[in-house]
Formats: C-alpha cells, sequence, structure tokens
C-alpha cells in the first residue's frame, strides 16, 4: 500500500528525474523571465516561483527515460515548457474565477488588475511556444501549441455550462479531458519520439488527477486541504463526482442546481453529498481510469521507472482517500 506517501508526485523521483528537474526548475525561471519588460518578468516569476508538484515535467522526465531516452537539454526544455504552459493556464484560471489568492500568495490579478494579469498569462504561454520551436523541435512546438487550443476549448466549454441544470457526466469528461488531461497527455508525447506509445497513459492518469481534485473540493475539510472546500459550487462548475452523484442516489439534490447557492445552502449539499455514496463511487471511477492507465503502459526497461510509472495513479488515490473527511 502506498497510503504513507504524503506527496505521491514524488514516486517519480529516481536520481535522474530528481537531478533533472533541477534543471527544468532553471530553465523555468529562464524563460519566466526573458521579456525586455521588467514588470512581466516580475511578475511571471513570482508565478512560477510558487511552487507546485512540478508533476507534468516529472512525467516528461519519466517518459524519457521509460522510452530508452535521455535527460537531455532538449527534454529538459520541453518539461519547462509544459510547466510554462500550466502555470499560465493557471493565471488565466484566477483571472476568470476571480481568485484572489493561490497557495497563500495573492494572485497576479489581485496583486496587478485583470488587464495585466490576463497579459503575463498570455507572455507564458506564448513564450513556451517560442522556446520548443527554437529549443527543441518543430514537431514538438506543434504538439503544445495543439495542447493551448484544447486547454482553452476545455475551459471555455466549462465556463459555458456554469449553473447548467443539465450537465451530465459525459460533458464534464470532455472538458477534464480539454482542460486537464490534455497537459497531461503532452508531458509524455514532447519527452521522446516514442511519446505516443505512453499518450494514453498520460490522458488517463490526467483524468484520474482531476477527479481526485473536484471529489476533494466535495469531500474533503479546510483543515485538510489548507484551502476553502465547496468552490465548485460556489462558481456553479457542476463537476464529474458531483453528476456522478445526481445520477446514482443524490436526484434529491437536483433543486441546488441552476443558480448560486448561499453559504448555509452550500453546507448543507456538502453535507447530504457525504453522507452519500459520492466517495465510493468516484474512487471506484478512478481505479478503473488507473487500470486503463496501467494497461496502456509500454514496456520499460528500467525497472526503477516501471515501478514508479505503475505506482502514481494508484497512489493518488490513496492520497485522496486519506483526505476525504471521514
Amino acid at each position: 500500500m502506498l497510503t504513507h506517501v504524503t506527496r505521491p508526485e514524488e514516486i517519480l523521483g529516481s536520481p535522474a528525474v530528481s537531478a533533472g528537474l533541477l534543471r527544468v526548475e532553471r530553465r523555468i525561471h529562464r524563460l519566466s523571465t526573458s521579456s525586455r519588460l521588467p514588470l512581466i518578468n516580475s511578475a511571471a516569476g513570482r508565478i512560477t516561483g510558487a511552487g507546485g508538484k512540478r508533476l507534468r515535467p516529472a512525467l516528461t522526465l519519466a517518459t524519457a527515460l521509460a522510452l530508452g531516452g535521455s535527460v537531455s537539454d532538449r527534454v529538459v526544455t520541453a518539461a519547462a515548457c509544459v510547466e510554462l504552459i500550466h502555470a499560465g493556464s493557471l493565471v488565466h484560471d484566477d483571472l476568470m474565477d476571480k481568485a484572489v489568492e493561490r497557495r497563500g500568495v495573492r494572485t497576479l490579478n489581485a496583486e496587478l488588475g485583470d488587464a495585466r494579469a490576463l497579459v503575463v498569462g498570455d507572455f507564458m504561454l506564448a513564450r513556451a511556444g517560442l522556446a520548443a520551436l527554437a529549443l527543441v523541435s518543430k514537431p514538438v512546438a506543434a504538439t503544445l501549441a495543439a495542447v493551448v487550443v484544447e486547454l482553452a476549448e476545455g475551459q471555455f466549454q466549462e465556463a459555458a455550462e456554469l449553473f447548467d441544470p443539465g450537465r451530465t457526466p459525459e460533458d464534464a469528461l470532455r472538458s477534464i479531458t480539454g482542460k486537464t488531461a490534455s497537459l497531461f497527455r503532452a508531458s509524455c508525447l514532447v519527452a521522446h519520439p516514442d511519446g505516443r506509445s505512453m499518450a494514453e497513459y498520460g490522458e488517463r492518469f490526467g483524468v484520474l488527477f482531476q477527479v481526485l481534485d473536484d471529489l476533494l473540493d466535495l469531500a474533503s475539510t479546510a483543515d485538510r486541504l489548507g484551502k476553502p472546500v465547496g468552490n465548485d459550487l460556489r462558481q456553479g462548475v457542476y463537476t464529474l463526482p458531483l453528476l456522478l452523484a445526481l445520477r446514482d442516489d443524490c436526484g434529491d439534490l437536483r433543486s441546488f442546481l441552476g443558480r448560486r447557492l448561499r453559504e448555509d445552502e452550500i453546507t448543507i449539499l456538502l453535507a447530504r453529498l457525504r453522507r452519500s455514496h459520492m466517495v465510493e463511487g468516484t474512487l471506484a471511477y478512478c481505479r478503473d481510469l488507473a487500470a486503463e492507465a496501467l494497461a496502456s503502459l509500454p514496456a520499460v526497461a528500467d525497472p526503477r521507472i516501471a515501478a514508479a510509472l505503475h505506482d502514481l495513479p494508484t497512489a493518488y488515490i490513496n492520497w485522496a482517500e486519506s483526505l476525504v473527511a471521514g
């Protein structure tokens, strides 16, 4: 069992991956502070320097090693570009959500205003694409450009379906695949010429990652997560765990959909969901995703990398289960 792992992403931390991530960190800093405008450098550097799991670039490095490659300068740059796209998309997410804080730090939109935050996010996305084209390869740049399109489409779909009582689990899954899983898939694709053999693993894991995050927003507590819960309900985002619960055993809660909720209503709704089979059903759904991810893994010669890729999905499920409110 892997429930003792406090940060499941550390499973990918073989010596080669860990050493590579130090190089990736330096490359991220260099790219995010490469504007001729000091204020953009300060803002983008603050976002990329604020920490984070670095799970996507770790997956890029692990994929390169899994497929018989090495942690070359091109792979390091590709991994940094993936993380820069992720960071830029978070700036845009915060702007759309009107968020004032992320990981205990004020968001750029709260600090600089919406217009400048938007441009900094744009800079990060464009800088990643330019670096990929100039320093990695045209196919990698094309892959990253395509994933930015998918991120935009997934986010647009979610925004278009806010407070929509007709949203279905299939709608939520399409949005997840676009706005989250696509970048995990790209993390594998940019790692190696044979990266397509890992693409399905990356996408399945990406869906699992987001579904668990959505579950914790409904089933964990602020004390356990270190951040408020119920945010998706406040914003009218009807996530997959909620929609599965409504379909299976919480149909009586549909009266809460289609409108902004008061805080007391959110408390009632969360309590009812936690008494339902939502957690059990969502975890079972994620175990199926994990099985699909593992079934798609190609043969990996390095036993340590093979074990890490095999253990990662289950580790995230166990980690999420440990954070669910009792």
